[in-house]
């Protein structure tokens, strides 16, 4: 089970610093790669908004 980021990211690229595996991609909103994410959850540990979400 592979984590997403929802409509409510702010791009403020928190995450993505955290990621170790870096699967996590910059955009208008970020995006997680969910053959690349290990569901290690620090994403979302992480997120200032609460954006990412198990899927």
């Amino acid at each position: 089970m592979a984590y997403k980021i929802t409509d409510s990211c702010t791009a403020c690229g928190t995450c993505a610093s955290e990621c170790p595996v870096g699967a996590i991609s910059e955009g208008a909103i970020y995006v997680i790669d969910p053959d690349t994410c290990i569901d290690c959850g620090s994403c979302a540990d992480t997120c200032p908004v609460e954006a990412i979400v198990a899927d």
